[in-house]
């Protein structure tokens, strides 16, 4: 009978074991889940940034092309000397 018991026991610790280490491994994956979640947020971010980069280099591109244009019927001559 005390084998019977000490088998019981040996299984309730073994399956007390397991319950623990289930609910650490849930609590891991759901920081992992968390750290994953933020990491899409922050990508999306950063191409929404990028996108906005490109428009505005693309603008300040056009620009200077406009003042490019506009500065070079500007001509400076040599001065005379003083």
């Amino acid at each position: 009978m005390t084998a019977l018991e000490s088998a019981v026991g040996q299984v309730r610790l073994i399956t007390e074991s397991i319950s623990t280490a289930s609910s650490e491994q849930s609590a891991g994956i759901a920081q992992v889940t968390q750290a994953v979640s933020q990491m899409d947020m922050v990508t999306q971010q950063n191409a929404a940034l990028v996108e906005q980069a490109a428009a505005a280099a693309e603008a300040l591109q056009s620009q200077s092309s406009r003042m490019e244009r506009s500065v070079s019927s500007f001509h400076i001559g040599e001065s005379a000397p003083a």
